[in-house]
């Protein structure tokens, strides 16, 4: 019985050590790293409604949006609305971040309806999960247009970092096959009358790294996490995520916002796009924020104020192209 004994302890011992070489072997899966606990909002400045935590998508999903609302409207007035886009490199973030919850604040108080959407952040099911969740906010505005006094023809975007990216791709991708919803808005539209991007990725092909100071140093990133397929793997899904490449004429009014600085997301990819949309005759702007790095808002950046507020700048984009 000894003998027998000593065989399952080795036994046991060679199969607890395989495990373990095995488990290290394996490459590790990121997670999606929203928040271990739900963020809470700051009160609600004078002039706004906020109500938080709005299903929006199928019953079987969690991800939810955030609303600002303008107090005090009139009866019957129809609001035009912008949906933002929160960043966090396409695994992280929410929808009630501080650059979030100051941009939802500053467009109800001047008098626009704002959502502020989660998406999905889950490898294997992040592409194009994320792009149909954020178009489903705009189709969610129109589905509740009458409820929430928006106007359903006055409908804009933006985001900031991949928020920026996705906010581009809702506003170029309008039809193409495969990018538009199923559910649960089948009879909405998703296309949106203009788009805000703050410093976000508008070609993942040629993205390339940054020293400290935000200039680019060598070769384009041959991997994102937007998706696990390399660019030497699928150069064509690299393209069809890329929003540079879905440009054309008919492309909504665009404004650019991208610090110098920026050591996160290389400026190139702000210059790139404005050079594309310049190509194809499209209205926008392209503002380059001088000494200034990624994730600022629209009046900071790591606590300071930013060389110029941006507020005015937005606004008067948004109440150009969606009215007030």
């Amino acid at each position: 019985m000894r003998h027998v004994a000593s065989w399952f302890i080795i036994v046991a011992a060679i199969l607890s050590s395989s495990l373990s070489v095995s488990a290290q072997s394996r490459p590790a899966r990121r997670a999606a790293t929203r928040p271990a606990t739900k963020p809470v909002l700051p009160p609600a400045p004078s002039g706004v409604v906020i109500q938080q935590d709005v299903s929006f998508l199928d019953s079987d999903r969690v991800e939810r949006l955030d609303l600002y609302l303008p107090a005090d409207r009139a009866p019957g007035v129809r609001s035009p609305a912008v949906v933002m886009i929160h960043g966090g490199g396409w695994v992280g973030g929410d929808k009630a971040a501080a650059r979030e919850f100051n941009v939802g604040t500053t467009l109800a108080r001047a008098g626009y309806v704002c959502a502020s959407v989660n998406y999905q952040l889950q490898e294997g099911d992040r592409w194009p999960t994320n792009l149909l969740d954020c178009k489903n906010g705009v189709r969610f505005l129109r589905a509740n247009a009458e409820r929430l006094d928006v106007d359903p023809k006055r409908i804009g975007v933006m985001g900031g970092s991949a928020g920026g990216h996705l906010a581009l791709m809702v506003a170029y991708t309008s039809g193409v096959e495969g990018l538009e919803p199923k559910s649960p808005y089948p009879e909405q539209a998703s296309d949106v009358r203009c788009v805000v991007d703050l410093y976000g990725i508008t070609n993942v092909l040629t993205r390339r790294k940054t020293d400290a100071e935000g200039n680019a140093v060598g070769e384009p990133n041959n991997r994102t996490a937007l998706f696990q397929a390399t660019a030497d793997e699928d150069p064509a899904l690299w393209k069809l995520a890329s929003p540079v490449y879905h440009v054309s004429s008919k492309s909504p009014p665009t404004l650019i916002l991208h610090g110098t600085a920026d050591a996160t997301v290389n400026r190139e990819q702000a210059t790139e796009l404005a050079a594309v949309l310049k190509e194809h005759g499209v209205e926008h702007q392209l503002m380059m924020i001088d000494g200034v790095g990624h994730t600022f808002d629209l009046e900071r950046w790591r606590g300071k104020p930013l060389p110029q507020d941006l507020r005015p700048i937005v606004l008067d984009f948004f109440a150009k192209h969606l009215g007030q």
